[in-house]
């Protein structure tokens, strides 16, 4: 049996979290206004609680101690003593075990009794009440933990922005339906390296993975009442340990051996990380970690009624990264999965919501600042989702230079323009030139605009063509919840059918789609499974569905049609990779020629004419010509004209005047399994259909 001292040694205050030296383990801990903590030893199983040491230390507002012969495998928690006052802000109760808010590892998972409130759950003074039951049976234990992985092997692929094309995935989604993977390694982080999700990601063309949060996550109580799953995961429970569930072998080199194999193929790894809130809710939320550890040091309250939490995000709570410490954790958890995981970039769900201040969004907030000038995570891929619930929520291109943006300005324009909404020509041109009208300024580059048909969040792509109307029964809410607007067209059928001309259709809008997306200055974004027709039957709010509804049926790719979309979706990222004007690195406005009475960037309609104020704002003006050209290190002028046609009928289009050569088309989404071939001047496009045409001069120079 361990034998532990009677008491701990003082220890550091730094490093924060656990820290294994060889000799024992040091013990870390932030708290402004807790008045004592104790750490709490657990014997294997977590169940027993085998030693309590009182941290004997408090230097600059962190709690700390040393337990000499303690070794990684050690489970633990912190009590926190001090004063329950919740109209002040204040919810400390030493009778509910705390996770570490850095621990590395958990062990258990979260059992839901009301024993986890810090208040009487049924009390009519709420959460004025204070509840004396001891939680520690209901919450997971804190693990130490010793990272060993041998990095020196290991390259990132650091692909330009320019050249980055992002495939976002769910880890359990991407492989639970993968035969070709092992049963006990499908929908884990060991799936995903398999070599034959490798080889698809190669073939499409893909240079990034984006990961739904594998952060560990918790399953919420009113989800498993439902008996439903928290399945996107964006319920962070602990921001330094992985996700238990994707771990096939329980250990966390999983994921270091599945982000090498990766980089060893060339694919980056980004993650979804969730740091504008926590799994504990509002004030009538669960006591499970930072609530009570320092609840009004870790979440945004309002100012006139501190009992109450600022709900910025949706879920009841708001961290509140205008406090140094909160900073300090954020950061230090982005360092950790950027050095110990190898992680190369990360998306902020809700970044607004980082930027917060009591005076509303800032893009000069200190944790920008952290970031940009941080030596590791100032060379990574950040990307922001700009917007969350609060006042003024919404700050598409707002956000300083180094970071890129979801743009929803982008995914909407481009769906209102294939289902043929009136008056979008001026706004699709904006958006196809990489939204400069949002993006141009303090030198940042088309890449700042990440363009997406379809994310996780809404429908895919399939069904964008398919469904009108939402179709949520599944989640158990009477189809109250997702988006109202999904600015889709189910082109005269609701869901499936047999009727071959409503399919002929669908699958022309979506390649057109396609062509758009990667014939856009940005960074295109492509949702898993979209490449061979996922669909999720009409759900466009799929969080809670751990099923078939969301994981990706491999067997579609199988069929004539998904093997063809592939091929298309192929094709068209290999066309963006080979010609450099699809990504090009600066913003084009149509005042600079490479040559031959050409400019970089033109506009034209189907007479081959370029577009008069009037014919910008003809609401009815369905067709567009987009012309880019550059010139060539040998002296040669290149162009490619995108033609667009959102109208019903096809529309014979005159391609914009140009030297006397030949021109190719590169890619008819009317004409899918077509190879390049040459055209005169003009050009038959389909009705819902997208073409892209070339053109290169003779060497000119001399």
């Amino acid at each position: 049996m361990t034998q532990f001292p009677d008491r701990l040694s003082g220890g550091s205050p730094y490093p924060l979290g656990a820290t294994f030296d060889g000799l024992g383990v040091n013990f870390a801990v932030f708290s402004a206004n807790a008045e004592m903590i104790e750490l709490c030893i657990y014997d294997p199983t977590g169940r027993r609680e085998i030693a309590r040491f009182e941290l004997p230390e408090w230097t600059d507002e962190v709690w700390h101690g040393y337990l000499p012969d303690a070794r990684p495998g050690l489970l633990y928690g912190y009590r926190a003593h001090g004063r329950y006052a919740p109209e002040e802000g204040h919810r400390f109760n030493p009778h509910k075990l705390l996770i570490d808010p850095y621990a590395r590892e958990l062990s258990g998972q979260i059992r839901w009794t009301d024993s986890l409130h810090g208040y009487r759950l049924r009390s009519s003074r709420k959460d004025l009440s204070f509840d004396r039951r001891d939680s520690a049976g209901s919450v997971p234990k804190s693990v130490v933990t010793m990272d060993n992985f041998d990095w020196s092997g290991d390259v990132r692929p650091r692909t330009p922005w320019s050249e980055t094309v992002i495939y976002e995935a769910h880890v359990k989604g991407l492989t639970k339906l993968m035969q070709d993977v092992a049963p006990g390694e499908r929908g884990t982080f060991t799936g995903l390296s398999h070599p034959r999700v490798i080889d698809h990601l190669k073939k499409l063309g893909v240079t990034a993975v984006e990961l739904l949060p594998v952060h560990a996550f918790a399953q919420d109580q009113f989800l498993q009442e439902k008996r439903l799953h928290n399945y996107w995961g964006y319920s962070t429970l602990g921001f330094f340990a992985p996700e238990r569930r994707y771990l096939a072998n329980g250990d966390a080199n999983d994921f270091r051996m599945t982000v090498r194999q990766l980089h060893a193929a060339g694919i980056e790894v980004i993650l979804d990380v969730v740091y504008n809130h926590t799994c504990e809710g509002s004030e009538l939320g669960p006591t499970l970690s930072w609530r009570g550890l320092d609840n009004a040091t870790y979440y945004r309250l309002q100012q006139d009624n501190p009992r109450y939490c600022v709900n910025d995000t949706g879920t009841g709570n708001t961290m509140n990264l205008s406090r140094a410490r909160v900073i300090q954790m954020v950061a230090d958890s982005l360092r950790y999965w950027a050095t110990s995981f190898g992680v190369d970039g990360f998306r902020f769900d809700l970044g607004l919501t980082l930027g917060r201040t009591d005076h509303g969004f800032d893009p000069g907030a200190g944790f920008f600042d952290v970031l940009r000038q941080d030596p590791v995570l100032g060379q990574l891929k950040l990307i922001t989702e700009p917007w969350d619930i609060g006042l003024g929520g919404y700050a598409l291109g707002g956000f300083p230079p180094g970071f890129a943006e979801w743009n929803d300005k982008y995914r909407d324009t481009v769906r209102r323009y294939w289902r043929g909404d009136p008056a979008q020509r001026g706004e699709l041109a904006a958006r196809l030139s990489g939204s400069g009208d949002l993006f141009d300024r303090r030198a940042r580059r088309p890449w700042a605009s990440v363009n997406y048909l379809a994310s996780h969040d809404g429908y895919p792509l399939a069904d964008i063509t398919a469904y009108e109307q939402r179709h949520n029964e599944a989640n158990g809410e009477d189809n109250r919840d997702g988006h109202g607007e999904n600015f889709s067209r189910n082109w005269g059928a609701e869901g499936s059918t047999d009727d071959a001309g409503i399919n002929a259709v669908r699958a022309r809008v979506r390649r057109s789609m396609l062509v758009t997306l990667f014939s856009s200055l940005g960074t295109p974004m492509l949702l898993a499974g979209d490449e061979f027709g996922r669909s999720q039957g009409g759900n466009n709010n799929a969080y809670c569905q751990d099923n078939e509804i969301s994981w990706l049926d491999w067997e579609q790719l199988e069929t004539d049609e998904g093997r063809a979309l592939f091929e298309f979706t192929r094709r068209a990222i290999a066309l963006r990779k080979q010609y450099t004007m699809l990504r090009a690195p600066m913003f084009l406005y149509g005042e600079d020629s490479p040559g031959h009475g050409v400019n970089d960037i033109e506009w034209f309609d189907e007479r081959g004419e370029q577009l008069s104020i009037d014919d910008w704002n003809n609401p009815e003006g369905r067709a567009l010509a987009m012309r880019r050209a550059i010139r060539l290190d040998d002296g040669r002028v290149e162009a490619l004209t995108l033609l667009l046609n959102a109208s019903e009928e096809e529309l014979a289009f005159q391609l914009p005047p140009a030297p006397d050569v030949p021109r190719t088309v590169l890619l008819d989404s009317a004409r899918p399994e077509a190879e390049p071939f040459e055209i005169e001047h003009r050009y038959d496009v389909a009705g819902h259909g997208a073409v892209l045409v070339s053109w290169t001069t003779q060497d000119d120079r001399g």
